[in-house]
């Protein structure tokens, strides 16, 4: 952070706060924003965390999950309740998106706000719509910045275990369990930290990849069985799920995450895609090895972005064209798919 002095001083003294987080919240989203509002609490600070979503019920367990304001499109009150807290907030938090779009309708709250804005990111492309950025690429994860941050402003001793295991939770589940390309000795070196702050490593874990319902495992089984289509003239592989298959399975929010990694521990694919219909629109997840670009492809193709080996994106299309229109690209990127690099 480039003013850390001027943000010391910002939240030296106890202010209205507002956390958001972007659409669809994961682990690293809510983790980071529940692990900062447990923080700020602490200071004195009157905390808020909105989302401008439902999310996943295995990510329920942590702390500070029941104060959460989720906005609903059956609740229309809950929009109305958001609304109220930005308009009054004196000092919103932006987590783990660069672009306010990624929050949709608190975008434009947020963006009007007479409130000092502060983001904390680890996306490419910022939209520099804050006063003050907490924002590095190289970051693996926007619960690892948070850790940074409180460290650097030297508050370490501030940290509870109900802080650390929501920032690990976040450190976890995007270093894919400390397995992807972005885990670095810093990543670790953090886990540290947070272990002696009091996380707990096993039932993190536990809670959020071995807590399913026999629907998502059911779920899991009939993708793996009937709909992990492989190319291997292009070492790719694509899952196409729509509406009906999703009702069949009565899947929920979150239920289909992991599943576009599944792709990736096939021998020799180097690029994974799920799409599905989310009714209103179809929704893409990309992710891929080595210098593969998949956030160029949902960037350029399908209104999204990400980071390189782990990206999203949607489309008005439907399934079909979705379809049809990802398989007439992938000749313009056979050649990068065939490197190994």
């Amino acid at each position: 952070m480039k003013d850390l002095e001027g943000f010391k001083s910002l939240i030296s003294k106890p202010k209205k706060v507002v956390i958001v987080t972007h659409f669809k919240p994961d682990a690293d989203a809510l983790g980071s924003s529940l692990g900062l509002a447990g923080f700020l609490k602490k200071k004195g600070h009157s905390v808020q965390v909105i989302t401008p979503s439902d999310y996943p019920k295995f990510l329920h367990w942590m702390p500070g999950n029941d104060k959460v304001l989720a906005i609903l499109k059956d609740q229309p009150s809950t929009e109305q309740k958001a609304s109220e807290f930005v308009a009054n907030a004196e000092v919103i938090f932006c987590l783990d998106f660069s672009s306010l779009n990624r929050i949709h309708s608190l975008g434009e709250m947020v963006r009007n706000a007479k409130a000092t804005k502060v983001l904390i990111d680890h996306h490419l492309e910022p939209e520099h719509f804050a006063h003050y950025e907490h924002w590095d690429p190289k970051a693996a994860s926007t619960a690892g910045l948070i850790f940074d941050l409180i460290e650097i402003m030297g508050e370490k001793s501030s940290l509870d275990k109900d802080i650390a295991n929501c920032l690990y939770a976040g450190l976890l589940t995007d270093t894919g369990g400390f397995r992807h390309s972005n885990t670095t000795q810093k990543e670790f070196l953090i886990a540290s930290e947070l272990v002696g702050a009091g996380a707990n490593p096993s039932w993190v874990s536990k809670m959020i990849y071995d807590t399913n319902t026999l629907a998502r495992m059911k779920l899991t089984g009939f993708v793996l069985s009937q709909k992990l289509i492989v190319l291997p003239e292009f070492r790719t592989v694509y899952i196409c799920l729509d509406s009906d298959e999703l009702k069949q399975f009565d899947t929920k929010t979150g239920d289909t995450e992991g599943l576009v990694n599944y792709g990736l521990s096939i021998e020799g694919i180097r690029l994974s895609v799920l799409m599905y219909d989310r009714k209103e629109e179809i929704k893409l997840s990309f992710r891929s090895l080595g210098n593969f670009p998949a956030n160029e492809i949902a960037r350029k193709y399908f209104d999204g972005g990400g980071h390189r080996n782990a990206a999203g994106g949607s489309t008005k299309l439907s399934l079909e064209e979705t379809l049809k229109k990802f398989l007439s690209i992938l000749p313009e990127y056979k050649s990068q798919l065939e490197s190994d690099d």
